[in-house]
């Protein structure tokens, strides 16, 4: 794997499949069975969450990474799904997102720094209009709830999240987020097959999977290129595999819809202008698609028994489930075995009655 740091736009435009088909997928956010990364300015949602009602038990890469991380966070998130605390990051990294996605709306000669730094306050406008997002600022524009929490991207220890104390600093921040995607591509030279766009398919053995690309990028020649953006920092190269768990997952869906292997993988990290690619091969992606269905095996375990066991790690620091947590001295709710079976899963505990 190569991290790319300042990966020109030439040089993107050069090696990438940047030229791309001008037809615009029409899987944009929001879609009926998604309800839960529907938001006011695109089907991404504020939490950064993947979607949490599927037509039927499936697995995405958030939910997948939960499960690895923390199974009795998977269930909290997908089973009980309870709710969670919105953060100004958060919030910041959907506002971006939403920025970087309306930024192609545009014409190819119009796509400047200037012309998407303007995008910033009507993308706000659209997002305050929820309640929970208008909470976390006060009436004098001071931030509350949570700075320091989790942005879209995940949390993560290697990357301490910056402290904002105003809607005008946050707002800011996040055009500096944007301007810094400049220094990494040239939108101008791209158009993108597909934005925010839902990749699925279903494996042989009946396992769904599901999840939203950030970009999809087709050359001439049917080469694909999948682009997520980040709005931390690259993260070490221990890391780097963790990072590039979302987008093998991408890249498998993409194999098995498409028969095609992506030529690339791109994250590209707004917070500190630095890029991490990745070309996968068949024989990885069949290796990939191994682990998925063992880690899909262990939910069905853990569903058919209703034993989510914590896992205590660093990251617990961000969640806000503690207070129900056995490593906190909390006790989980009973298993919603009646809501489980509501969302498709046919093998669920006994739960006694009283």
């Amino acid at each position: 794997m190569t991290a790319t740091a300042q990966d020109s736009a030439q040089s993107s435009s050069a090696q990438d499949p940047a030229r791309l088909s001008t037809a615009q997928d029409p899987a944009r956010l929001g879609t009926a069975q998604d309800p839960a990364r529907s938001g006011p300015v695109s089907g991404r949602t504020a939490s950064g969450g993947e979607e949490r009602g599927p037509r039927r038990p499936s697995l995405s890469p958030s939910r997948a990474a939960d499960f690895k991380t923390c199974p009795l966070l998977y269930r909290f998130r997908t089973i009980d799904r309870l709710p969670e605390r919105r953060s100004p990051a958060a919030v910041r990294g959907t506002l971006v997102h939403a920025v970087l996605e309306r930024l192609y709306d545009l014409p190819a000669c119009e796509r400047t720094a200037e012309a998407a730094r303007e995008l910033v306050a009507p993308a706000w406008e659209e997002l305050r209009a929820d309640p929970e997002v208008a909470a976390l600022f006060t009436s004098d524009g001071a931030a509350g709830g949570a700075p320091g929490a989790a942005a879209p991207d995940g949390p993560s220890p290697e990357v301490p999240a910056a402290e904002v104390t105003s809607l005008e600093e946050w707002l800011a921040s996040a055009g500096e987020l944007v301007q810094t995607y400049f220094s990494l591509e040239d939108p101008s030279r791209i158009e993108p097959h597909g934005r925010e766009e839902l990749v699925e398919v279903t494996l042989p053995d009946g396992l769904l999977l599901r999840g939203y690309v950030d970009r999809l990028d087709v050359a001439p020649n049917g080469a694909l290129r999948v682009v997520d953006y980040k709005t931390g920092s690259v993260p070490r190269e221990a890391f780097e595999g963790k990072a590039l768990f979302q987008m093998k997952f991408y890249a498998l869906v993409l194999w098995r819809t498409r028969g095609v292997v992506a030529s690339q993988l791109k994250l590209l990290y707004l917070g500190n202008g630095d890029a991490l690619t990745y070309s996968p091969d068949e024989a990885e992606l069949v290796r990939f698609e191994r682990t998925l269905q063992a880690i899909w095996a262990a939910i069905e375990r853990a569903v058919a028994t209703g034993d989510f066991r914590p896992n205590r790690t660093r990251l617990c620091g961000w969640c806000d489930h503690q207070a129900l947590c056995p490593s906190f001295g909390g006790t989980p709710p009973p298993f919603p075995a009646e809501a489980a079976a509501a969302a498709g899963w046919a093998t669920l505990p006994v739960v006694d009655r009283d």
